[in-house]
C-alpha cells in the first residue's frame, strides 16, 4: 500500500466517503514521496503528468510573473490537492511547489483520475469542493491586493497563517513551519522593506513576535482590526 497507512489518510475531507477497500486500491496505486525543506516538487511550466496531495508538512506554491516578479500564489496545508493542472483544463503546472518545511507527498498520474472518479464519486464532489474553495481564497486575495492598503493585506495574510497553521504558543499562536518576512512580501505583493517596517511596528505594540524564519501572533483582535481598516 505505498508505505501509506490508512488511518493517515482516513480524517482527510478528501477520502472521508471512501470505504476502506476502495481507499486501499486508491493508496495501492500512490507514489511516496519525502520532500525536504527548500526542495520543488515539480517546476513551473514543467509538462503535468500527475496530480498531489500533501500529507504532511507544507509546500509553498510559487510562480514567476511575466515580468521576472517571484510571487507566492497560495500555501499547500496538509489534506490539500495540488498540481492538478487537469482540472484547470492545461497541459503544463501553473506554479512550483516548494517546500517550506520536510513534506511527504503523495502522486498519482494523471490518467488514473478517471478510473478513480468511476469507481469513487464522491471523490470528485470532495476534490471540486477543495477546489472552489481554493478558487474562493485566490478571488479574496486578488480583491485585496487590488483595493486594500498594505498592511490590511499584510494583516490578512499573517491571520490567514495563523488560522490555517497556527499552533498555540503561550498566550499566543505561533505560525507552524518557517516563514520569513520575504514569504509574507511575496504573498502580499509589496517589499521586504515594506513587510519589516510593518512587522517590526507590530512587534513594538506587541501585536506579533517574530525572530529568525518564526512569527508568533499574540494579539489576533488587534490584527482583525487592522484587516478591517480600523487603527
Amino acid at each position: 500500500m505505498a508505505g501509506i497507512d490508512r488511518s493517515l489518510v482516513r480524517a482527510l475531507p478528501l477520502f472521508a466517503r471512501m470505504s476502506d477497500a476502495d481507499l486501499d486500491r486508491m493508496l495501492d496505486q500512490a507514489t511516496v514521496r519525502r520532500v525536504p525543506a527548500g526542495e520543488a516538487v515539480f517546476e513551473q511550466g514543467q509538462k503535468a503528468t500527475a496530480f498531489f496531495l500533501l500529507l504532511h508538512g507544507r509546500l509553498k506554491v510559487m510562480q514567476v510573473t511575466p515580468d521576472g516578479q517571484q510571487i507566492i500564489v497560495r500555501m499547500v496545508h496538509p489534506g490539500d490537492i495540488f498540481g492538478f493542472a487537469k482540472a484547470l483544463q492545461r497541459d503544463d503546472y501553473p506554479g512550483t511547489p516548494v517546500a517550506a518545511a520536510e513534506s511527504l507527498v503523495l502522486s498519482w498520474p494523471d490518467t488514473l483520475w478517471e478510473e478513480l472518479v468511476e469507481k469513487n464519486p464522491n471523490l470528485v464532489v470532495n476534490a471540486m469542493q477543495s477546489m472552489g474553495q481554493r478558487l474562493q481564497e485566490a478571488h479574496v486575495r486578488i480583491r485585496e491586493m487590488a483595493t486594500e492598503a498594505v498592511e490590511r493585506r499584510v494583516a490578512h495574510a499573517v491571520l490567514r497563517l495563523a488560522e490555517k497553521a497556527g499552533k498555540p504558543d503561550g498566550d499566543g499562536v505561533r505560525i507552524d513551519f518557517p516563514i520569513t518576512r520575504q514569504d509574507i512580501a511575496e504573498m502580499t505583493g509589496t517589499t521586504l522593506h515594506t513587510v519589516s517596517r510593518i512587522l517590526s511596528g507590530w512587534e513594538a505594540r506587541g501585536f506579533v513576535e517574530g525572530g529568525r524564519q518564526k512569527l508568533v501572533v499574540r494579539d489576533r483582535g488587534a490584527l482583525a482590526t487592522l484587516a478591517k481598516g480600523g487603527e
